[in-house]
């Protein structure tokens, strides 16, 4: 088995965790196309459990609507990943977990995909990260259609997109 979490994601993962620790915050994850990689890298850190409150890979339609707060408007008016979808997905995780934070991604790893508009390839990922004073989202495609290369970065670009958001939060003088 290859070295897990990838070396190359160790420092980010290490950052995400040092700010929510400081802070005495939590997160939780609600993830598709990156299947756990998201939760497990935030879980592989020493004391999780100090910050980590529960992760979902919720990778079907029936998984989304019994975990994901989906409802039939949500499926009748599916056209893909967007930021809309993931953003939903976090501020409902969030919610229902609790948690001073929650990141989400949705996206298409590969090797194919269910169409040709943009967020329907390969490679593409939206992701947001939630909290009560709203959500920031991101895209990101890696122009690959690599499967588990995919998911790693779609792993990786949600987790620097939390350290994003938890960077612009001042940390409390201990």
């Amino acid at each position: 088995m290859a070295e897990f979490p990838p070396p190359s994601l160790q420092p980010l993962i290490q950052e995400v965790f040092e700010l929510l620790k400081a802070r005495n915050e939590t997160i939780s994850v609600a993830e598709t196309a990156a299947g756990g990689l998201i939760s497990a890298c935030l879980i592989s850190a020493p004391g999780a459990s100090a910050i980590y409150k529960g992760g979902l890979t919720v990778y079907t339609l029936q998984s989304r609507v019994e975990f994901a707060g989906w409802t039939s408007e949500n499926i009748n008016n599916y056209q893909g990943p967007t930021t809309e979808i993931v953003a939903g997905m976090a501020d409902h995780t969030r919610r229902t977990l609790g948690s001073t934070y929650a990141v989400s991604e949705s996206g298409t790893a590969g090797p194919s995909g269910r169409g040709t508009a943009r967020n329907r390839t390969p490679g593409y990922v939206a992701m947001a990260v939630s909290s009560a004073q709203g959500s920031v989202t991101r895209e990101f495609e890696t122009g690959s259609n690599d499967r588990a290369e995919n998911m790693v970065a779609f792993a990786r670009e949600a987790l620097k997109l939390l350290r994003d958001v938890l960077s612009q939060i001042e940390t409390p003088s201990l």
